[in-house]
Formats: structure tokens, C-alpha cells, sequence
């Protein structure tokens, strides 16, 4: 009798492991997706650029990189805001003053511009310039240079982005066209021209 009772308690043990057995299960951990969220640009950008302006007599044909009698040629910093829209358009304004020059001129201007873009890739855009300026000329070393006045302005121009935040850009801006002013007591018409390159950094 107590074999039996012996062998009854045995098969229950050993049916209660193999059940336990059964709900002994390896269960994988469960995996959380992981979000990538990516930092939204303000729109809001900011430069600074280094432009060689050429200020001429408007019957004096442009060259930035040669001299030539009727023009003189300058080295501007220019400073940049804007705000993109969207890839397509934004708006921009700058301000451009003379750290050297090579005759007896120098140099102050500002500018606001709507700003057409068009991305040929996903680095590299295209974009034009038409707006409202201002720019002045002054003698330096004796000269008596006085030109002053606004107008419209207009340029192209192309950018890379070398990371999300930085763009190169070089572009060329028409400043003034026929502006009238006086050089040395005599009447004068002036063109003004730049040709920047520059960085801007996207907020």
C-alpha cells in the first residue's frame, strides 16, 4: 500500500513539473523603436562676407580684377540677415562698409531683397536678388568724392551647404546704376558693383 501511495505521490510530482516546465518559456525582451527627432530650423540666418566692389564712372566698363583709369576698386566686409521662408523665397538684408581701398574712394551701402531660391540639389541652390538700397561714396586721401543715393538693386548667386547649419554662397549684386554726385567740384554718374563670397549660418 505505501508503494502505491509512494508511486501515486511521484507521478503527481513529476506531472506538476513537467506543467511548471511548460510555462518556463525564454521570453525576448520587447525592443522600444527608437525616435529620431530631427532639430527644425528657425528659418532666421545670419553671414558675413568679403566683397570686392568696383565704383566707376557709368561710361567706365566693370573689372574687378584689373585697374583702370575711371574706376576704383574696394575691399568691403558685408554683413547678412535673412529669414527663409521655405526653400523657395526668402528675405534678406545687408550692410557692406569699405576696410580698404586702392585710389580715393570708400564705400558704405545697405540693402533689403527678396530672395527667390531654387534648390538644384539638396545641397546646392540658386537664387537671385531684387530689392532697394542705399549706397554712398566718399574721398579719402583729399579726394572730394560725394555721391549719395538710393535705387534699385538686383544680383545672382549661388550657395552649398557644407553642414545643416552652414552655407557658402558667392554671388554678384548690382548696388547702383547712373547715381549722380560730384567728383572734385564736378558733376559725376556712377555705377557700383560687388562681388561677394561669404557664410551664413542657419538658426
Amino acid at each position: 500500500m505505501n508503494k502505491v501511495v509512494l508511486s501515486v505521490w511521484a507521478v503527481m510530482a513529476m506531472s506538476s513539473l513537467g506543467f511548471a516546465g511548460g510555462d518556463m518559456k525564454d521570453v525576448e525582451p520587447a525592443i522600444e523603436p527608437v525616435v529620431v527627432i530631427e532639430e527644425e530650423k528657425s528659418g532666421f540666418y545670419a553671414g558675413l562676407g568679403f566683397s570686392g566692389v568696383s565704383a566707376r564712372d557709368a561710361d567706365v566698363s566693370m573689372d574687378f580684377f584689373n585697374s583702370k583709369a575711371g574706376q576704383d576698386r574696394l575691399a568691403n566686409v558685408s554683413f547678412f540677415a535673412g529669414y527663409n521662408f521655405n526653400e523657395y523665397i526668402a528675405a534678406e538684408g545687408r550692410y557692406t562698409t569699405s576696410v580698404g581701398h586702392r585710389d580715393s574712394v570708400e564705400m558704405s551701402g545697405w540693402s533689403l531683397f527678396v530672395k527667390p531660391q531654387y534648390p538644384v540639389s539638396e545641397n546646392f541652390s540658386l537664387y537671385a536678388l531684387l530689392g532697394f538700397g542705399g549706397v554712398t561714396l566718399d574721398g579719402v586721401n583729399g579726394a572730394n568724392v560725394d555721391v549719395d543715393e538710393t535705387g534699385f538693386q538686383w544680383g545672382i548667386g549661388t550657395s552649398y551647404a557644407i553642414t545643416e547649419s552652414m552655407t557658402v554662397f558667392v554671388d554678384y549684386t548690382s548696388l547702383a546704376n547712373d547715381m549722380d554726385g560730384t567728383f572734385y567740384n564736378g558733376a559725376l554718374q556712377v555705377d557700383t558693383d560687388a562681388l561677394t563670397i561669404g557664410l551664413n549660418y542657419l538658426f
